[in-house]
């Protein structure tokens, strides 16, 4: 049974979490950095691939920014905020409750999510992504309800990888939020945010305004 908040239904657990419909191919990708049993290398979600923490950009944005903080999403009870390691008990039976369907979007790009992921690798991804918001390297920010018992989505907002962009920006929603007004209202949401909190002057937003397949086909940052 799902609550009701600002006329949207909202899940109860987090048990299951769907990326919004890329129409990304069902392929597995050879640019990932660390293995698994499958054969299909991880890559850190949210940096580049085959990056490690220490290689990942620094300098892509201004030594005086400092990143938001809590965000409302207007017009619901929800709100961003950076992933920490303490969210692992909400994100990853929400991950793995959706893995199918995020590894459709994110598997030939990123690696991620293994059908294999245990809590502890995610335990250890969100570490790493609370370090690197931190250190400005690169930024997760979970899409959590009003009372924080559920995370229904993220926004990952990274340093380029490809040519053309000073950021690039992508984002999720869970199951029971895909078509909804909350969904509608963070896709509404993202790219005003981006455009009057962050600095980037040409930043893209990866499956909105180029699709996965046309990035990939994109030249590498050098």
């Amino acid at each position: 049974m799902a609550a009701e908040k600002n006329g949207a239904k909202l899940p109860e657990e987090c048990a299951c979490r769907r990326a919004q419909p890329f129409a990304m191919p069902r392929q597995r990708s050879d640019h990932h950095s660390s293995g698994d049993s499958s054969g299909i290398p991880q890559r850190i979600r949210g940096s580049p691939v085959g990056a490690t923490v220490s290689s990942v950009i620094v300098s892509w944005l201004p030594d005086d920014f400092v990143h938001p903080g809590y965000t409302p999403v207007p017009g619901t009870a929800l709100h961003l905020r950076p992933i920490r390691e303490a969210d692992t008990a909400l994100d990853y039976p929400a991950v793995m409750g959706s893995q199918e369907r995020l590894w459709e979007i994110f598997g030939p790009a990123w690696g991620w999510p293994r059908e294999t992921m245990t809590y502890e690798e995610d335990r250890v991804e969100l570490l790493r992504h609370e370090n690197e918001a931190a250190a400005h390297r690169s930024f997760n920010y979970a899409l959590l309800d009003e009372a924080e018992t559920a995370i229904l989505g993220c926004v990952y907002v990274d340093p380029p990888e490809r040519i053309g962009a000073d950021g690039e920006v992508s984002w999720w929603v869970v199951d029971e939020l895909v078509d909804s007004e909350p969904e509608e209202a963070l896709d509404a949401l993202v790219p005003r945010w981006i455009a009057t909190e962050w600095p980037f002057r040409n930043p893209r937003l990866l499956g909105r305004d180029i699709t996965w397949q046309e990035w990939l086909a994109l030249p590498r940052v050098s």
